[in-house]
Protein backbone atom coordinates (compact mmCIF):
# COMPACT_ATOMS: atom_id res chain seq x y z
CA UNK A 1 0.00 0.00 0.00
CA UNK A 2 1.44 3.38 -0.96
CA UNK A 3 1.89 6.35 1.34
CA UNK A 4 -1.12 8.12 -0.21
CA UNK A 5 -3.24 4.94 -0.57
CA UNK A 6 -3.60 5.74 -4.26
CA UNK A 7 -1.95 2.63 -5.64
CA UNK A 8 -4.20 0.56 -7.95
CA UNK A 9 -5.01 -2.04 -5.31
CA UNK A 10 -6.09 0.56 -2.73
CA UNK A 11 -8.25 2.48 -5.20
CA UNK A 12 -9.96 -0.69 -6.41
CA UNK A 13 -10.54 -1.92 -2.86
CA UNK A 14 -12.20 1.37 -1.80
CA UNK A 15 -14.50 1.41 -4.83
CA UNK A 16 -15.58 -2.21 -4.25
CA UNK A 17 -16.05 -1.69 -0.51
CA UNK A 18 -18.29 1.32 -1.15
CA UNK A 19 -20.13 -0.56 -3.90
CA UNK A 20 -19.54 2.51 -6.05
CA UNK A 21 -21.22 1.98 -9.43
CA UNK A 22 -20.33 5.37 -10.89
CA UNK A 23 -18.87 5.13 -14.40
CA UNK A 24 -15.10 5.15 -14.50
CA UNK A 25 -13.75 8.38 -15.98
CA UNK A 26 -12.76 8.30 -19.62
CA UNK A 27 -9.75 10.19 -20.92
CA UNK A 28 -12.05 12.90 -22.29
CA UNK A 29 -13.87 13.20 -18.97
CA UNK A 30 -10.61 13.59 -17.07
CA UNK A 31 -9.32 16.22 -19.48
CA UNK A 32 -12.55 18.24 -19.34
CA UNK A 33 -12.60 18.08 -15.55
CA UNK A 34 -8.99 19.15 -15.45
CA UNK A 35 -9.53 22.06 -17.84
CA UNK A 36 -12.65 23.42 -16.14
CA UNK A 37 -11.35 22.93 -12.60
CA UNK A 38 -7.85 24.24 -13.14
CA UNK A 39 -8.96 27.21 -15.25
CA UNK A 40 -11.18 28.38 -12.41
CA UNK A 41 -8.34 27.64 -10.00
CA UNK A 42 -5.86 29.55 -12.14
CA UNK A 43 -8.02 32.68 -12.31
CA UNK A 44 -8.43 32.61 -8.53
CA UNK A 45 -4.84 31.57 -7.89
CA UNK A 46 -3.37 34.49 -9.80
CA UNK A 47 -5.75 37.04 -8.24
CA UNK A 48 -2.96 38.34 -5.94
CA UNK A 49 -1.10 39.49 -9.09
CA UNK A 50 -3.50 42.33 -10.06
CA UNK A 51 -4.38 43.01 -6.42
CA UNK A 52 -0.76 43.63 -5.44
CA UNK A 53 0.34 45.12 -8.76
CA UNK A 54 -2.58 47.28 -9.86
CA UNK A 55 -4.57 48.19 -6.79
CA UNK A 56 -2.35 47.98 -3.74
CA UNK A 57 0.83 48.81 -5.64
CA UNK A 58 2.88 47.02 -3.03
CA UNK A 59 4.24 43.60 -2.18
CA UNK A 60 7.40 41.77 -3.10
CA UNK A 61 7.88 39.02 -5.65
CA UNK A 62 8.21 36.51 -2.80
CA UNK A 63 4.91 37.62 -1.25
CA UNK A 64 3.23 37.26 -4.63
CA UNK A 65 4.53 33.71 -5.10
CA UNK A 66 3.54 32.62 -1.59
CA UNK A 67 0.04 34.11 -1.96
CA UNK A 68 -0.56 32.44 -5.32
CA UNK A 69 0.66 29.02 -4.16
CA UNK A 70 -1.51 29.18 -1.03
CA UNK A 71 -4.64 29.92 -3.08
CA UNK A 72 -3.82 27.24 -5.66
CA UNK A 73 -3.51 24.62 -2.94
CA UNK A 74 -6.40 25.85 -0.81
CA UNK A 75 -9.00 25.87 -3.60
CA UNK A 76 -7.69 22.86 -5.53
CA UNK A 77 -9.65 20.20 -3.66
CA UNK A 78 -13.25 21.26 -4.41
CA UNK A 79 -12.38 21.99 -8.04
CA UNK A 80 -10.25 18.97 -8.91
CA UNK A 81 -10.68 16.12 -6.42
CA UNK A 82 -12.92 14.12 -8.77
CA UNK A 83 -9.86 13.42 -10.90
CA UNK A 84 -9.22 10.67 -8.33
CA UNK A 85 -11.36 7.56 -8.69
CA UNK A 86 -13.48 6.39 -5.77
CA UNK A 87 -14.75 7.65 -2.40
CA UNK A 88 -12.72 9.84 -0.08
CA UNK A 89 -11.11 11.64 -2.98
CA UNK A 90 -11.20 15.15 -1.48
CA UNK A 91 -8.87 14.50 1.45
CA UNK A 92 -6.57 12.34 -0.65
CA UNK A 93 -6.41 14.97 -3.36
CA UNK A 94 -5.23 17.58 -0.87
CA UNK A 95 -2.61 15.21 0.53
CA UNK A 96 -1.32 14.59 -2.97
CA UNK A 97 -1.74 17.96 -4.66
CA UNK A 98 -0.14 20.01 -1.89
CA UNK A 99 3.33 18.40 -2.13
CA UNK A 100 3.02 17.97 -5.91
CA UNK A 101 2.20 21.63 -6.54
CA UNK A 102 4.76 22.86 -4.00
CA UNK A 103 7.41 20.79 -5.79
CA UNK A 104 6.28 22.20 -9.14
CA UNK A 105 6.24 25.79 -7.87
CA UNK A 106 9.57 25.51 -6.05
CA UNK A 107 11.38 24.18 -9.12
CA UNK A 108 9.69 26.69 -11.43
CA UNK A 109 10.57 29.64 -9.18
CA UNK A 110 14.14 28.40 -8.71
CA UNK A 111 14.75 28.25 -12.45
CA UNK A 112 13.08 31.61 -13.00
CA UNK A 113 15.11 33.36 -10.31
CA UNK A 114 18.31 31.73 -11.58
CA UNK A 115 17.91 32.24 -15.34
CA UNK A 116 15.15 34.82 -15.88
CA UNK A 117 13.86 35.57 -19.37
CA UNK A 118 12.67 32.91 -21.83
CA UNK A 119 15.33 30.47 -20.64
CA UNK A 120 14.04 30.64 -17.09
CA UNK A 121 10.45 30.20 -18.24
CA UNK A 122 11.21 27.18 -20.40
CA UNK A 123 13.37 25.56 -17.72
CA UNK A 124 10.72 26.33 -15.11
CA UNK A 125 7.91 24.74 -17.12
CA UNK A 126 9.91 21.60 -17.90
CA UNK A 127 11.51 21.28 -14.47
CA UNK A 128 8.24 21.94 -12.68
CA UNK A 129 6.45 19.32 -14.77
CA UNK A 130 9.18 16.80 -13.99
CA UNK A 131 8.92 17.49 -10.26
CA UNK A 132 5.12 17.23 -10.20
CA UNK A 133 5.17 14.16 -12.45
CA UNK A 134 7.56 12.39 -10.11
CA UNK A 135 5.28 13.02 -7.12
CA UNK A 136 2.20 11.80 -9.02
CA UNK A 137 3.95 8.71 -10.33
CA UNK A 138 5.15 7.79 -6.84
CA UNK A 139 1.75 8.41 -5.24
CA UNK A 140 -0.15 6.26 -7.77
CA UNK A 141 2.58 3.61 -7.99
CA UNK A 142 2.88 4.45 -11.69
CA UNK A 143 6.65 4.84 -11.96
CA UNK A 144 6.75 2.93 -15.25
CA UNK A 145 4.69 5.69 -16.82
CA UNK A 146 6.84 8.50 -15.41
CA UNK A 147 8.14 9.77 -18.77
CA UNK A 148 4.62 9.82 -20.23
CA UNK A 149 3.24 11.58 -17.15
CA UNK A 150 5.92 14.28 -17.32
CA UNK A 151 5.34 14.74 -21.05
CA UNK A 152 1.57 15.23 -20.75
CA UNK A 153 2.12 17.71 -17.93
CA UNK A 154 4.87 19.65 -19.70
CA UNK A 155 3.52 20.04 -23.25
CA UNK A 156 0.01 21.43 -22.57
CA UNK A 157 1.40 23.47 -19.69
CA UNK A 158 3.99 25.06 -21.97
CA UNK A 159 1.40 25.77 -24.69
CA UNK A 160 -0.96 27.43 -22.23
CA UNK A 161 1.81 29.36 -20.49
CA UNK A 162 3.33 30.82 -23.64
CA UNK A 163 -0.07 31.46 -25.25
CA UNK A 164 -0.95 33.47 -22.16
CA UNK A 165 2.34 35.31 -22.44
CA UNK A 166 1.54 36.17 -26.06
CA UNK A 167 -1.80 37.71 -25.08
CA UNK A 168 -0.24 39.54 -22.16
CA UNK A 169 2.46 41.03 -24.37
CA UNK A 170 -0.14 42.52 -26.70
CA UNK A 171 -2.61 43.76 -24.12
CA UNK A 172 -0.45 44.67 -21.13
CA UNK A 173 0.03 48.35 -21.96
CA UNK A 174 -3.57 49.40 -22.61
CA UNK A 175 -5.55 46.58 -20.99
CA UNK A 176 -3.37 45.22 -18.19
CA UNK A 177 -6.15 43.64 -16.15
CA UNK A 178 -7.55 41.85 -19.22
CA UNK A 179 -4.02 40.74 -20.07
CA UNK A 180 -3.59 39.20 -16.62
CA UNK A 181 -6.98 37.47 -16.82
CA UNK A 182 -6.30 36.02 -20.27
CA UNK A 183 -2.89 34.82 -19.15
CA UNK A 184 -4.50 32.99 -16.23
CA UNK A 185 -7.18 31.44 -18.47
CA UNK A 186 -4.65 30.21 -21.04
CA UNK A 187 -2.40 28.83 -18.31
CA UNK A 188 -5.37 27.15 -16.64
CA UNK A 189 -6.58 25.48 -19.83
CA UNK A 190 -3.12 24.14 -20.67
CA UNK A 191 -2.19 23.01 -17.18
CA UNK A 192 -5.67 21.61 -16.57
CA UNK A 193 -5.57 19.50 -19.72
CA UNK A 194 -2.17 18.16 -18.73
CA UNK A 195 -3.30 17.45 -15.19
CA UNK A 196 -6.38 15.57 -16.41
CA UNK A 197 -4.25 13.46 -18.73
CA UNK A 198 -1.69 12.79 -16.02
CA UNK A 199 -4.28 11.60 -13.49
CA UNK A 200 -5.90 9.42 -16.16
CA UNK A 201 -2.56 7.76 -17.00
CA UNK A 202 -1.69 7.33 -13.32
CA UNK A 203 -4.92 5.40 -12.66
CA UNK A 204 -4.80 3.14 -15.72
CA UNK A 205 -4.13 0.00 -13.65
CA UNK A 206 -6.86 0.92 -11.18
CA UNK A 207 -9.38 1.25 -14.00
CA UNK A 208 -8.27 -2.10 -15.41
CA UNK A 209 -8.74 -3.73 -12.00
CA UNK A 210 -12.23 -2.23 -11.76
CA UNK A 211 -13.32 -3.05 -15.30
CA UNK A 212 -15.45 -5.93 -14.08
CA UNK A 213 -15.97 -4.47 -10.58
Amino acid sequence: MSLFQLDPQSIAARVRAADDRAPLPTCATSVVRGIIGFTLLSVAGFAPWPILDLWLRRGTETQLYISCVAIFIGLSGPLLHRLIIGPGSLARFYKLFAPAFIAYAAVWIAFWVWLRGPEGEIAGVLGGAAAMGAVLAFAFDAQRSLVKIIAVLAVPNAIGYFAGGWFEGRLAIDHRLSAMLLWGVCYGIGFGAGLGLAFHICQAHARAALAGR
